[in-house]
């Protein structure tokens, strides 16, 4: 493809993706494939000659488009969201045009000098603590498995990057039986073993107790344990609970613990004054993550991870081999040496579209109004005879079960709604996904696409209730 034939397509590109966005509630929010139904439609072998891109393009929207599940729909109420603004995708444009590689500062000095600035902007929209320093990761799962690996050489010297565990080591890290299932698998690959995390009880609000988190600190202490790290959560993933993170942090301090504060999608929220109780305690943290690629309108993946101190991150990190080696020294920062990847994606470039493009007014807005769609969707529930909430609602996501007065078996209740999430799903009209609160089976309604609308709210919840009733 020549440079004039790139130009020609790129601009009917364009006006494809910008119809996509303009039509995307049309479609079926899920994808309605079965397994296997896009395998079968592609050829076994690559072509040996050149194809037209047309035809290319054709086989998009033939093949592959029927297989998407449309995360940027209004609809989209599963999981957490991966958010998506203009703004963003014209970034990410320029990023894949520019495609540069961005390890080092020599590599490209803007993209990270402009990601040194817009890290210092998070921090400041968020009102973190001075003493943080920020780094964009791809994902919260790296940023917690780099917060593992520095606490432990931290705590060893860097002793095990040079020799690897002795088997005496006996680490053990701690976290809420709420929290996401990537920290047993960042313990996991860090090298302490499932057998070493220690998923500490909740409360009836679902965050963690920290008179329990502390009991078992202690306990392993005199068991002969090594306590290493504990990993709060602002926002877990089933019901976005709210560790209490100044009591947390308090006993980290007693006992020397690595501090570590996931809040991958609720931590957007701290953008907003109001919702700045729910990082109380922030100064204890050794290290914090959050996604700006789920509710800060930035398309995935963008993933930023703050830590008290970036030298021990670095040391932990840091290989130069001769070829690595450039003349810059101390007053640049080579974010190679900041995470797992040498090779590094130029992400502050759209994270700074975004922020600039809608000033703090605009995003705070934007968030200020899921909150208020998911709080008014809690106040149905609660005034719905057929339908209880099973959690707090303290932002965006709503955690419910249809549950008729005359339904007390909780085995028939969770078979009940479990076929009401499948019915609602197959409609292609909106998709939410479920979780387990306290052993029941629970539908999770997550409030935070980019373009959802009071409209969209209500339809749902008509289609749920309409939907319950046929059962």
């Amino acid at each position: 493809m020549d440079i004039s034939e790139f130009r020609r397509q790129a601009h009917e590109l364009v006006d494809w993706m910008a119809n996509y966005l303009e039509n995307v509630r049309e479609m079926p929010v899920k994808s309605e494939c079965e397994p296997g139904d896009i395998l079968e439609k592609l050829p076994d072998s690559p072509p040996e000659k050149p194809e037209e891109f047309s035809q290319i393009f054709a086989d998009f929207e033939s093949i592959i488009l029927p297989g998407i599940t449309h995360w940027q729909h209004p609809s989209f109420f599963a999981y957490f969201p991966a958010n998506s603004s203009p703004p963003s995708l014209l970034g990410e444009m320029l990023t894949s045009t520019l495609a540069a590689q961005c390890m080092s500062w020599q590599t490209s000095p803007a993209a990270a000098e402009l990601e040194e600035c817009v890290t210092s902007w998070l921090k400041q929209m968020l009102d973190l603590p001075e003493l943080l320093t920020g780094v964009i990761q791809d994902t919260a799962s790296t940023a917690t498995l780099c917060a593992l690996l520095t606490a432990r050489e931290t705590r060893t010297g860097f002793q095990i990057n040079e020799k690897g565990f002795d088997g005496k080591e006996s680490f053990t890290i701690y976290c809420s039986a709420e929290t996401h299932s990537s920290i047993e698998k960042d313990v996991r690959i860090a090298g302490f073993g499932k057998n070493s995390l220690r998923k500490i009880a909740v409360d009836n609000e679902y965050a963690m107790i920290p008179e329990n988190l502390e009991r078992a600190i202690e306990h392993d202490k005199k068991s002969g344990f090594n306590p290493l790290c504990v990993v709060a959560t602002i926002g877990t993933t089933g019901s976005t609970a709210v560790d209490p993170l100044r009591k947390i942090g308090e006993i980290c301090d007693r006992h020397s613990l690595w501090l570590h504060v996931d809040a991958a999608f609720s931590g957007s929220a701290l953008i907003l004054p109001e919702m700045r109780w729910m990082s109380d305690g922030m100064e204890y943290a050794d290290s914090f993550v959050f996604n700006p690629h789920k509710w800060m309108l930035t398309n995935f993946d963008c993933s930023a991870y703050f830590v008290r101190d970036p030298k021990a991150l670095v040391q932990t990190f840091e290989i130069l081999p001769e070829y690595l080696k450039t003349s810059e020294g101390q007053p640049v920062k080579n974010y190679r040496d900041w995470g797992i990847q040498l090779g590094r994606r130029f992400r502050a470039l759209k994270l700074w579209f975004v922020i600039r493009s809608y000033g703090l007014e605009g995003l705070r807005a934007v968030i200020r109004g899921h909150i208020e769609l998911a709080q008014n969707l809690a106040s149905k529930i609660e005034s719905d005879d057929n339908f209880e909430l099973l959690a707090p609602v303290p932002v965006s996501l709503v955690c419910f079960r249809y549950h008729p007065s005359k339904i007390k078996d909780e085995s028939i209740l969770d078979e009940l709604n479990e076929a009401l999430l499948d019915r609602i799903n197959k409609t292609g009209k909106v998709f939410l996904t479920h979780t387990r609160l306290s052993g029941r089976f629970t539908i999770r309604m997550s409030i935070a696409q980019t373009q959802v609308t009071s409209k969209d709210v209500g339809a749902a919840w008509a289609l749920i209730k309409k939907t319950a009733k046929s059962l």
